[in-house]
């Protein structure tokens, strides 16, 4: 029997982007506190939190809004589908349509934001709750660009 002798090494903080700019920070922590006033439920906001942050590969924020969608009552082996949302059957419609609101406002380089993209948001949600999502998604690619960034926020060491 073979035992792994692998040492995990955590990334080190690149950038206290934080302790540099807290007027910036506070600023950002307070559009992040007015975003959680929405009428989006909460288990579709941390899954939308998750697709961004694992295509935008912050370690940090894939943990926590993996941790937060458990924790908020969401299945493990849904989380853990996220990344193949498309072929796992777990997935609403609606859910759906904000994951591919999601990749293609994350992905704005490869393309715009489509037509047939935008028209399936709005079929499955209405015109206020498109209004939070779109601002949600943007809102986690800030974090999660700054997360991958600067490694302001790093994972325990308990993991």
């Amino acid at each position: 029997m073979t035992t792994n002798t692998t040492a995990y090494v955590l990334p080190t903080t690149r950038l206290d982007i934080d302790g540099l700019t807290p007027k910036i920070a506070k600023a950002m922590n307070g559009l992040e506190r007015a975003a959680q006033d929405t009428t989006l439920e909460q288990p579709l906001r941390e899954l939308v939190k998750l697709r961004v942050a694992q295509i935008n590969g912050c370690v940090y924020c894939v943990d926590m809004h993996t941790r937060d969608a458990v924790a908020g009552g969401d299945f493990e082996r849904r989380v853990s589908l996220v990344p193949v949302w498309r072929e796992a059957p777990y997935f609403t419609p609606r859910e759906r349509a904000a994951f591919q609101l999601a990749e293609a406002m994350t992905r704005l380089a490869d393309s715009e934001v489509s037509q047939q993209v935008w028209a399936e948001a709005a079929a499955h949600f209405e015109e206020k709750e498109l209004a939070e999502l779109v601002w949600h998604i943007a809102i986690i690619n800030t974090w999660t660009r700054i997360g991958a960034t600067t490694r302001a926020w790093t994972l325990p060491a308990d993991a």
